[in-house]
């Protein structure tokens, strides 16, 4: 947990990102085509990692994505090209996958199975104190002394998890299926057609479209304190995780997955009544409703993640796992990269209040779609 809350220290201050692409004199499209080459590149590489740590095992890979995460940060401080920084992005995209999936896949092989959802719950808190904390951190650095201290500090966050990580040791694990990476590239493609990935793509859209253009969003608004809306955001999820992760073994993931689509379509519902109601020159405080949007948005997030990687893990045989979540957490990074490029045109020709509205019709949509889902897994029980 704490490799993960390093290595997402540093990873997650990178929210605030667009307002150096638009302080170069780029637009919205510029913000998400930057942006969504973090996602693009992972979306490329996540499959044919996870197959690749089925046969090297987690440690390695989780060496390798700090390694590049701290050297693209150290590049970042001597950066101010938005082609260079969409390169850069896409090399980090690459270092997450490597450490993201290694790292999801040792701490599934060493919890029980019938603790399993809370287990990735309460794993996930070190992550979502990171999204609480780094924001606030880096909005003050990024303010006092500038954006080349503030790459520099991700460096650092990064480098201080690579001694750690180096410590890790691959847990005994059945040997990989004789298959070939085409065929493993197949059997993903099937696994595509499940339900539980098109709920990820979902909440992959909405976590990508919030976490890429909050920031500009703020600016739109001359609104001051975004950091509350990350401290709001992390704040619930891992209130929830703590206090209520256990309802994710004991009550099934169906029950916690469809409430949480829910209330991942309501935060942007109330981003998308901010954005008409408190727009620019408007005297209606916008900063109590983001704050809200926030907490909701995060409620959501803090039961869906480990809802739906429980899930997977349920139904995926434990010899294919890296694969597989390779698969889950690239159909994740497509939402993430559409919502970051789609939506950076559609803020930029139509503006934000059209641009939340949409994004909340198309999380509408997940919402519908999770009313599919069976019964689902009670400690382990029945397929969903």
């Amino acid at each position: 947990m704490l490799t993960n809350f390093f290595f997402f220290s540093s990873l997650n201050a990178y929210v605030l990102l667009p307002l150096y692409v638009q302080r170069l004199g780029g637009s919205e499209a510029a913000v998400g085509f930057v942006q969504g080459m973090y996602s693009a590149a992972g979306i490329l590489c996540q499959p044919l990692i996870g197959h690749w740590i089925d046969r090297l095992g987690r440690r390695f890979f989780m060496v390798l994505g700090v390694t590049v995460l701290m050297l693209t940060c150290a590049a970042f401080v001597v950066s101010s090209s938005i082609p260079v920084l969409a390169l850069l992005r896409a090399v980090q995209g690459i270092g997450f996958s490597a450490f993201f999936v290694a790292n999801y896949l040792h701490v599934v092989e060493i919890v029980p199975l019938e603790r399993r959802g809370w287990a990735l719950g309460i794993f996930g808190v070190s992550g979502m104190l990171s999204t609480s904390l780094a924001p606030l951190a880096g909005e003050l650095l990024i303010r006092r002394f500038g954006f080349a201290w503030f790459f520099a500090g991700s460096a650092v966050f990064a480098a201080a998890s690579l001694p750690l990580v180096w410590g890790v040791r691959d847990t005994p694990r059945p040997a990989a299926p004789a298959t070939g990476l085409l065929d493993a590239l197949q059997q993903g493609l099937a696994e595509l057609l499940r339900l539980h990935m098109a709920l990820m793509f979902f909440f992959g859209l909405g976590t990508g479209t919030v976490f890429t253009f909050m920031p500009t969003f703020a600016e739109f608004l001359g609104m001051r304190g975004l950091g509350l809306f990350y401290t709001a955001y992390a704040g619930s999820a891992m209130l929830v995780r703590v206090m209520a992760g256990d309802l994710i073994d004991t009550r099934g993931r169906r029950a916690v997955i469809i409430p949480s689509m829910l209330l991942q379509a309501a935060a942007t519902t109330i981003l998308a009544l901010v954005a008409i109601f408190a727009g620019p020159g408007s005297s209606a405080p916008a900063l109590p409703f983001i704050f809200f949007a926030g907490l909701l948005a995060g409620g959501g997030h803090g039961f869906l993640y480990p809802a739906l990687s429980a899930l997977l893990m349920d139904v995926t045989a434990e010899r294919r796992r890296g694969s597989a979540v390779g698969t889950f957490s690239a159909v994740f990074l497509v939402g993430n990269a559409l919502g970051s490029m789609m939506f950076g045109y559609v803020a930029h020709a139509l503006g934000y209040p059209v641009m939340w509205s949409v994004l909340t019709m198309l999380l509408a949509v997940g919402f519908v779609l999770s009313l599919r889902l069976r019964i689902g897994y009670m400690s382990g029980g029945p397929a969903s």
